[in-house]
């Protein structure tokens, strides 16, 4: 299994100190059901940064007129509304909630141009909650297509997932299998596009990063 290069300090720091809490464990409790019990729960929270920071390989097929879903997760909020944050206009939002145990990745959901680029401080609450979109901590990224038209991918920071990257710069020309940042430890991307899209899917459906297609343009 392959680990992101967004986890490695913190796959580091996580194994040394699991180390370090086992080593005096042994070395200083005398009771060995005890350090059994430290050493499995180490193990699992183990288990669960590496998942946290898995890698997966994916082909991706590019296509100007489809949307692919930027993140791995669960489509929670599909509705239109206006954005206020650069596009100024009517849009239809879908915001993709990523669980701990979905892949971090965020992939570039169109191609084209970065047209705008920014991040901006908030709150941290619970990212399945409809007020997380417009007051957490988020980075806001929007893409120009060839034909002039716009959309913007939001990643938003959650009560668990405080670090939201970001990979790209503005006017920076991207491709669908680029990715755009990383959310450590989950949260979620909405997304923002032309009310005409021919929507695939719905609320509720489990959608995978770079492969499901959320929308087709007109």
């Amino acid at each position: 299994m392959k680990f992101h290069p967004a986890g490695k300090s913190i796959i580091r720091n996580t194994l040394l100190f699991i180390i370090l809490i086992n080593v005096l464990a042994w070395l200083l409790i005398p009771i060995s059901i005890l350090n059994a019990v430290i050493s499995i729960a180490s193990l699992v929270v183990l288990v669960l940064v590496l998942q946290f920071f898995r890698y997966p390989s994916r082909q991706v097929t590019a296509n100007e007129k489809h949307v692919i879903a930027p993140a791995d997760g669960k489509i929670c909020v599909i509705e239109e509304v206006h954005e206020n944050e650069y596009l100024n206009t009517t849009c239809t939002k879908v915001s993709i909630f990523m669980s701990p145990f979905n892949v971090h990745i965020n992939w570039v959901p169109v191609p084209g141009q970065v047209s705008f680029l920014k991040h901006k401080k908030g709150h941290f609450y619970a990212a399945f909650k409809d007020k997380s979109a417009d007051e957490n901590e988020r980075t806001c990224t929007a893409f120009r297509m060839k034909d002039g038209r716009e959309i913007m991918a939001n990643q938003v920071a959650g009560a668990m997932a405080r670090r939201i990257l970001n990979f790209l710069k503005e006017g920076q020309k991207v491709t669908q299998d680029m990715e755009m940042g990383f959310i450590r430890f989950g949260s979620r991307v909405d997304l923002y596009l032309p009310t005409d899209t021919e929507l695939k899917i719905k609320l509720g459906d489990k959608v995978t990063g770079s492969q499901t297609i959320i929308g087709k343009l007109s």
